[in-house]
C-alpha cells in the first residue's frame, strides 16, 4: 500500500498485522482524488475510523493544509505516527499540521469551532448502520457549507443517513468492490 499521487508519491504505508482493519486499496483511492481534483488543495480533512490514515495521508500529499485521524485501536494510532511522519517528511511539512487522535470515533468531537472542508468515514462494515447515525448526527455541524463527506461501504449496502442526500457516487451498486458516496447535509443554508 502507497500513496498514488501527490508529492508524496509512491511512499509506502504501513499498516498494523492482522485483519482488524481493512485499508482501501490504492486503485479506490486514487480513483478518489481523481474525482476531487483540486478540492483537496489547501483544504483541512477529517479522517475518521482512521485505520492506517491512508485517505488523509492522500490528501497532504495532494496538497490539503491538515486535518485530524481519529482511531480507537493502538496499534493503527501508532503506524498512522509513523505514516504521517514519512508522508511529512516527504513533503517538507511538520507534521503539527496534522493531529492524531486515538480515540472512539463515536464519542469523539473536535475542539472548538473547526470546520473540515473534507471528512472521509470509513467504518468497519458491519457496523455501518449502528454507526451511521451517531455519526453524521454531529458531522453536520463540522463542516463548512460547501464541506462534503466521503462514506464508504459495501457496494451492495445502501444506507443514507437521514438528513444528508448523496450527489455522487464512485463504484458500481451491487457486489464487487467499495463504493464511496458523496454527501452533503439536506437543506444546509
Amino acid at each position: 500500500m502507497r500513496i498514488t499521487g501527490g508529492i508524496a508519491r509512491s511512499i509506502r504505508l504501513k499498516s498494523p498485522k492482522g485483519d482488524f482493519i481493512r485499508p482501501s486499496t490504492d486503485s479506490s483511492r486514487e480513483r478518489l482524488f481523481a474525482s476531487l481534483g483540486t478540492r483537496v488543495e489547501h483544504c483541512v480533512f477529517l479522517d475518521l475510523f482512521a485505520g492506517t490514515g491512508a485517505c488523509g495521508l492522500e490528501a497532504l500529499s495532494r496538497g490539503a493544509s491538515g486535518g485530524c485521524f481519529v482511531e480507537l485501536d493502538r496499534r493503527a494510532a501508532k503506524c498512522i505516527h509513523e505514516n504521517l511522519r514519512n508522508v511529512s517528511k516527504a513533503i517538507d511539512s511538520i507534521s503539527t499540521d496534522c493531529k492524531v487522535v486515538q480515540a472512539d470515533a463515536l464519542k469523539w468531537r473536535p475542539l472548538g469551532n473547526i470546520k473540515f472542508d473534507i471528512v472521509f468515514v470509513d467504518p468497519p462494515y458491519p457496523l455501518i448502520e449502528k454507526v451511521g447515525p451517531v455519526i453524521f448526527e454531529s458531522l453536520g455541524n463540522w463542516i463548512p457549507t460547501d464541506g462534503i463527506v466521503i462514506f464508504e461501504m459495501p457496494a451492495g449496502q445502501e444506507y443514507l443517513p437521514n438528513g444528508w442526500e448523496e450527489f455522487r457516487r464512485l463504484g458500481k451498486r451491487g457486489k464487487g468492490d467499495p463504493t464511496q458516496r458523496f454527501l452533503r447535509p439536506i437543506n444546509r443554508p
